[in-house]
């Protein structure tokens, strides 16, 4: 209780003893008791707090008094926390009965209404309630003839409005305002500039009643549309010092609200809105204070631009591969079960006015699914304990003994000094799955033939392929015509850089012979046909785009190698044009284009390609300059989506030429192509004379999945800025907005010494666009868009050859390549053997390495050693577009053959079973995550089908065949890629970190689990700069019950289990920090696991727990910000990205501040959020 003498207390003593029939008497008395109140709780603070105290019935008096009387002073209640208490006491119950009695007066009493509408006004934001209790009150009613009354007054219209704008928040009160005429009569209030009265409040309560898809109807049937255009261009017109731009957003806003509907967005085109606002939005663009305008105006110009057709018959792959069979349900039994006739790129019924959102955003969802964020958490306990699962029976998987020979090997046969091929198998060994693959699928033509041309000798042409002439065709690269010349004899000298900073002699390409070569390099390949094998000269032309070594007599500076073809490269009728390859031998040793060459012969792809990028036949060294996260230049997004908007306003200046596609092939401006290996783009459509709209290619046997591209661009002008659109990308924000450039490989540079892969490209930005994606492609909703990838470049080579890609690509054949190259590296001491687990479904096979290090000796302690080693199993490239994690295999790869003290300790610790590409046919094909199946392989861990999914049907048994014979692995690892975050990061799983963020209660025995899994990411956290402690997760979600991290901890028992993402960006931390990622610090990442496996060990091996006591005080120190991170995205399980999105455009919050949206200083993403991301894999 509040002191009892205390002087409020004795008057508000004084006024509950005049309550009732004695405060109707004397109401002056009353009046002098608030007023005196009144002043106590404004002159001091503990007067005030009295009143409000916990305990204190001096609100219950006053409101007494006001249902008593309503001729009280009320503005007291009007400040601060008071209002929090006015309103849980039933304070604005009150109110409505004071607003109803007082109405019933005739004439009703000014004062008392303009008191209590402008108390309503302050009170409604407060009670949750507020429109229920108006509308149930009569409120409603009375306000609206107030207002009609008094629209000339604006002292008494002022709180009006702003107490109807409050009423409109409720959707049932906006409605029944809507039919008694209200937004009629908003209307009539709004005024144009020379009227300046209450225009601002009165375009609240409008805007807030548009919001109502009937009271949108009703403004658009009422012609209101075109009003509200002639206004805004009246204010923006007669505002030039822009004192009334809140005046000219509300305005915007009801635009807006209207345009939500289909009949808004129709009446807003007929008007000529979009006109009226690309003119106004222009005119706005050099001030920066008048972006919110232009932010919304933005907003309702991309919302009504026509929904556009993607420029495709079908949203499904160009390449058709006929499956085996088909399971009876999924997407893939979808896509099968589609009517011949039926359109997949616009479903009609996207149109319906049903299915519209009320905003053109995805905030709303975003906010859904955060709000649930925690759905996606496992609380089965049963489940998250992980018992091994009973298994198949072991009879079932003795097969796969053969891949496990180091555990029985006796070594007692042969020397173990002798060479280490007796360590290797004399044939693959390949476990039966799939069919054998018809003749439709096989490899090209003859592409298993040995390049027949020999010193002096060349494969003589067909009679028929003579009668085509060079321009008449696109080149194209005929594997089995392909000459490689080694040259020792020239003498001249060539600079070129190593990844130290020096340069190393090689033999000089400016003789008049090398000469001619940089000028007449892409003359001379890009005009030879398949069948061509005619004289080439430099005076052909540029007719074509493709790397074309068809016959052409490709000559390697330097030393070493076959010398096949160089006599008859320089014979007198000019077989073939000599193309010298800068020997990059002593910067890639693991890199040789004559193996490459080979290895793309075994490689069977869907649309057998017959030639091969430069990129990946001349090989990439990493650049030694650093590459800096690119920083975003102010309104750039903007800038780009006006430019799209100019499409609709100028339709004369578009083009609409078609330059490149897969399903009508042709070709003029520039030359595209994708038709080699791993290459994806499916058509290129000129639209102005230097854009080009892109779109990406489908996985194979789907639908969607557009996101991983590699292409080849030719035919281009030297410093003319070139703007590229991909146009049909399907994720909602990428790293792209973020400081992440596109890749590029110049041929001509590559030439010249430098063959690499560099971050490029100015402008870029991602966005949602105006091509409509059908409901057929998005599983089921309706109404959602494309998002556009835009990036601008200019080209530095007079007739160069150029591709452009998503990551650094990573053939298959590249791997195959590297594989063999590493086996030249075996020493004596080094057990390697290379396995074929499998085909698949392509024909293609799937390796298994295994490597340790050969026992001491003989003897039977030394071999009991190398049989008892702990295993560890690696695997990586499931998803295809995540190239990043070959590249860190790679580097795993070479530590773990390398000869350095900690590469022979680490053979020596373990057994390392690596399966490098699970996925070799997605690869192969261009595939961004899907096999030829049309699946995603990382779903497919529980129940593998061994015809469907042959790759992870066979490395679970090789893992079930480990777990029966109680070898379980100490480690598993699959790499992959990550789309949405910086840095590496491991996901793995914990019972008690899902328990943590679950509602689940559970018992110190459900929680009693090792912290070993944890110390794995915690070693790497302190030796690899570019690995993020923060970043990680041991959530176990339901959605990811099916990947090989959450099978393999479940079924195989094995705790250390985990998913190592990688980024395709950059790092935000450590000395990597504001770079962008390249291959070496990949590579470095890959070696850097491997240490950390050693450190591993040694903590083991030692039994020291007090490791596990500072894990688990990280855990308690952690615990806090591990969240599910799971949302999901068309299919997938990438969240809504949670940096500052610039999506000025998508957001109904155009009040921020301008830099809010578009300054690039300004874009951040807030640490604490990074555990709420879920992974890609």
């Amino acid at each position: 209780m509040v002191p009892s003498n205390s002087r409020i207390v004795m008057l508000l003593g004084q006024l509950e003893r005049m309550n009732g029939e004695a405060m109707v008497r004397d109401v002056e008395t009353a009046r002098q008791v608030t007023a005196k109140i009144l002043h106590l709780i404004q002159t001091q603070e503990k007067s005030g707090k009295e009143v409000m105290s916990k305990g204190s019935s001096g609100m219950e008096v006053i409101l007494a008094s006001l249902e008593v009387s309503s001729q009280i002073t009320l503005e007291f209640l009007c400040r601060g926390r008071r209002m929090g208490v006015f309103v849980s006491k039933g304070g604005t119950g009150i109110l409505f009965q004071i607003l109803t009695s007082a109405s019933k007066e005739l004439p009703p009493s000014e004062e008392l209404m303009l008191q209590l509408h402008s108390l309503l006004a302050k009170v409604g934001p407060k009670d949750r309630k507020f429109g229920v209790k108006a509308r149930l009150s009569g409120a409603l009613n009375i306000t609206i003839s107030l207002i009609k009354q008094n629209l000339q007054n604006a002292k008494l219209l002022l709180p009006c409005l702003q107490v109807l704008r409050v009423y409109s928040a409720n959707s049932v009160n906006a409605i029944s305002l809507g039919k008694n005429g209200v937004v009629e009569l908003m209307f009539k209030i709004i005024a144009p500039y020379s009227k300046k009265n209450t225009s601002l409040v009165a375009l609240d309560a409008l805007g807030a009643l548009l919001k109502s898809k009937t009271n949108a109807r009703r403004a658009v049937d009422g012609g209101h549309v075109p009003a509200l255009l002639a206004l805004y261009l009246d204010w923006h017109r007669n505002d030039a010092r822009h004192r009334h731009m809140l005046i000219r957003k509300g305005l915007l806003v009801c635009l807006r609200n209207i345009t939500n509907i289909k009949l808004g967005r129709k009446a807003f085109i007929e008007a000529d809105g979009m006109r009226i606002l690309y003119n106004t939005s222009t005119e706005c663009l050099p001030v920066r204070t008048l972006d919110p305008l232009i932010n919304t105006s933005s907003l309702i110009m991309r919302k009504c631009f026509p929904k556009n057709r993607l420029p495709v018959p079908t949203i499904k792959s160009a390449f058709h591969y006929q499956l085996p069979h088909v399971l009876p349900v999924g997407p893939v039994a979808q896509l099968y079960s589609q009517p011949p006739g039926v359109d997949d790129v616009v479903d009609e019924s996207d149109d319906n006015e049903e299915t519209e959102a009320e905003t053109d955003t995805d905030n709303e969802e975003d906010e859904k699914d955060h709000r649930t964020l925690n759905d996606d958490i496992e609380t089965d306990l049963n489940k998250l304990h992980p018992t091994k699962s009973p298994s198949r029976p072991f009879e079932e998987l003795r097969v796969y003994e053969r891949f496990f020979l180091e555990l029985s090997e006796d070594f007692q046969v042969r020397s173990l000094s002798s060479s280490s091929s007796s360590t290797r198998s004399t044939r693959p060994i390949i476990v039966p799955t799939a069919q054998a693959l018809s003749p439709k699928h096989m490899g090209t033509p003859g592409s298993q033939e040995i390049c027949n041309s020999i010193k002096g000798q060349h494969t003589q042409p067909p009679p028929s392929a003579t009668s085509r002439t060079p321009a008449a065709s696109l080149a194209s690269l005929e594997l089995d015509t392909i000459h490689l010349t080694k040259d020792h004899d020239k003498k001249e000298e060539a600079h070129i850089p190593t990844p130290d900073g020096h340069t190393t002699l090689s033999s000089s390409m400016h003789s008049p012979q090398g000469q001619m070569i940089e000028q007449g390099l892409p003359h001379a390949l890009d005009c030879v046909s398949l069948e061509d094998k005619g004289a080439l000269t430099v005076e052909d032309g540029l007719k074509g785009s493709p790397l074309l070594l068809g016959d052409i007599a490709t000559r390697r500076v330097g030393g070493g190698g076959s010398d096949c073809g160089s006599e008859g490269a320089e014979d007198e009728g000019g077989e073939g044009a000599v193309l010298e390859v800068p020997d990059t031998a002593l910067l890639l040793p693991l890199h040789d284009p004559d193996l490459y060459v080979e290895m793309v012969k075994g490689t069977r792809s869907v649309p057998q390609y017959a030639e091969v990028a430069y990129p990946d036949y001349f090989g990439h060294v990493a650049p030694t300059f650093k590459e800096p996260l690119l920083e975003r230049v102010y309104g750039v997004q903007r800038s780009k989506i006006f430019q799209d908007i100019e499409r609709l306003i100028h339709p004369n200046d578009i083009l609409d030429k078609v330059v490149y596609d897969l399903d009508i092939p042709s070709g003029e401006s520039l030359k595209f192509n994708s038709q080699f290996e791993s290459g994806n783009l499916r058509k290129a459509v000129q639209v102005r004379k230097y854009e080009y709209d892109l779109v990406l290619n489908s996985d194979i046997n789907s639908n969607h999945y557009h996101q991983w591209f590699y292409f080849e661009v030719s035919g281009m002008r030297v410093g003319t800025t070139y703007r590229f659109n991909i146009i049909n990308c399907e994720k909602s924000n990428s790293q792209f907005n973020y400081g992440m450039q596109v890749l590029m490989y110049s041929v001509q540079e590559a030439i010249s010494g430098r063959p690499r892969w560099v971050r490029m490209g100015t402008d870029i930005c991602y966005y949602k666009n105006h091509f409509a994606r059908s409901s057929i492609a998005a599983g089921g909703q309706k109404g959602k868009s494309y998002f556009t990838l835009t990036f601008s470049t200019t080209f530095s080579h007079k007739d160069d050859v150029c591709y452009f890609a998503y990551h650094y690509p990573y053939t298959y054949s590249t791997l195959k390549m590297h594989l063999a190259k590493l086996e030249a590296l075996r020493t004596p001491h080094i057990y390697l053997r290379q396995d074929v687990l499998c085909e698949t479904l392509g024909g293609n096979s799937c390796p298994l390495l295994t490597i340790t290090a050969m026992p001491e000796s003989n003897s039977n302690d030394h071999i009991c050693q190398f049989r008892n080693r702990p295993l560890i199993f690696l695997s990586a490239r499931v998803h295809p577009g995540e190239t990043n994690a070959s590249w860190v295999m790679k580097g795993t790869l070479e530590f773990l053959m390398g000869t350095s003290p900690l590469a022979a300790s680490l053979r020596e610790a373990y057994i390392f079973k690596i399966v490098p590409m699970l996925n070799p046919d997605g690869v192969i094909n261009g595939n961004h995550r899907c096999s030829l199946s049309g699946e995603d392989l990382n779903r497919q861990w529980q129940n593998p089908n061994p015809e469907l999914h042959p790759t992870i049907y066979h490395t679970k048994s090789l893992l079930q065949y480990l777990a029966h014979i109680q070898r379980a692995p100490l480690v598993f690892c699959d790499y992959h890629g990550h789309s949405r975050k910086k840095n590496v990061f491991m996901y793995g799983c914990s019972v008690k970190e899902t328990v943590w963020q679950s509602n689940i209660s559970a018992t110190s025995s459900d929680l009693h689990e090792d912290l070993g899994y944890r110390t794995l990411p915690k070693i790497l956290s302190q030796i690899a700069p570019v690995f993020s402690m923060a970043s990680c997760s041991f959530v176990v979600e339901r959605s990811k019950e099916a990947t090989a991290r959450v099978v393999v901890w479940r079924e195989i028992g094995v705790q250390r289990s985990y998913t190592m993402e990688s980024t395709l960006c950059g790092c935000d931390q450590g000395k990597y920090k504001g770079l962008q990622i390249g291959t070496r610090e990949l590579e470095e990442m890959g070696a850097q696991f491997c240490v950390a496996l050693l450190r591993l060990k040694r903590l083991t091996g030692l039994r020291n727990h007090q490791h596990l006591l500072d894990l688990e005080s990280d855990i308690i120190g952690t615990q806090s910000k591990v969240v599910s991170p799971t949302t999901y995205v068309m299919e997938e399980d990438e969240p809504s990205f949670l940096e500052a999105i610039d999506y000025s455009a998508e957001s109904d919050n155009e009040d921020a501040e301008p830099d809010h949206h578009e300054h690039g200083n300004n874009v951040h993403e807030n640490p604490d959020h990074l555990d709420q991301l879920s992974d890609s894999y």
